[in-house]
């Protein structure tokens, strides 16, 4: 008892560094400093032990010196995650404009992917949020449009021009087509994935936008966020994905007490005989 009095911040303090590495790791096991991180570890660790056991003081001298430069190396390193990182951390997930114009927004965006699905045309959205994606707008042409099934239909037509880029869009407008979306780099499950997939993979890693896809060969749907791919939605699963992301939960539940409120009073009335609105 009396060591465990003398010691017990020791331990809260192993405890914290523990969860800190750990959710250290989390974040950047399946990036690609990860590799650089591991190599550099089991190098140090190497070196480490040979100086020690033979007794190298030059070469502990040199690491101990390499040590103190290595944090600034670790922010060169890991500059892409940790930049993403703390935009997501700053980021908010909602759309500027009202609810009532994202869910009609939402509404014609599925029955546009639908269409799209149906007809087996390839195609690929980026939906900005809090991080700008200006400079993926720059490597299309950029646009100010109104976004329409038959829109999209033309955009990714194969035989036009815009149709092998992705298409971005901001404030439930068209920013602009044919925009070069950067590709993910790291190791997937699935060797099968395309580009487009990999595309939309890429940027979400890093941006918090919202991809979504649609592919040519098989016509499948898919929902990429925060670089986790979900593949394989039939239409009705992607228009509830799409609403989970983009309609906070009170607006669904206030809708559907609105419903409900209307049809109860729809019903009291034909009971009573009497219409709902008076003459």
């Amino acid at each position: 008892m009396e060591f465990l009095s003398e010691n017990w911040t020791a331990g809260v303090e192993i405890l914290i560094l523990w969860i800190g590495l750990y959710q250290i790791y989390r974040v950047f096991r399946k990036t690609r400093g990860a590799r650089i991180l591991l190599g550099l570890a089991l190098l140090l660790m190497v070196l480490s032990s040979v100086s020690l056991l033979l007794d190298l003081k030059v070469i502990w001298w040199l690491l101990y010196k390499v040590l103190a430069l290595m944090a600034f190396g670790l922010i060169v390193i890991f500059q892409p995650e940790l930049r993403n990182a703390l935009a997501r951390l700053g980021s908010s997930r909602l759309f500027s404009f009202s609810q009532t114009q994202r869910h009609e927004f939402l509404d014609t965006f599925a029955d546009a992917v639908g269409q799209l699905s149906k007809k087996r045309i390839g195609a690929l959205f980026a939906f900005e949020r809090a991080i700008s994606l200006k400079d993926h707008l720059e490597t299309g042409v950029e646009l100010d449009a109104v976004f329409s099934p038959e829109f999209a239909l033309t955009v990714f037509h194969p035989k036009t021009a815009l149709h092998d880029g992705g298409m971005i869009i901001a404030q439930n407008r068209v920013a602009g087509a044919g925009c070069v979306f950067p590709v993910s780099s790291r190791e997937l499950a699935d060797r099968s994935t395309g580009l487009r997939h990999r595309a939309a993979i890429g940027l979400t890693e890093e941006t918090d936008c919202v991809a979504v896809v649609v592919s040519e060969e098989t016509g499948q749907i898919s929902i990429c966020v925060d670089g986790k791919l979900d593949r394989g939605l039939t239409e009705e699963e992607f228009r509830e994905a799409m609403e989970s992301i983009f309609l906070p939960k009170e607006q669904n539940n206030d809708e559907e007490d609105v419903e409900e409120t209307l049809a109860g009073e729809a019903d009291d009335a034909d009971r009573r005989g009497d219409d709902l609105v008076p003459d």
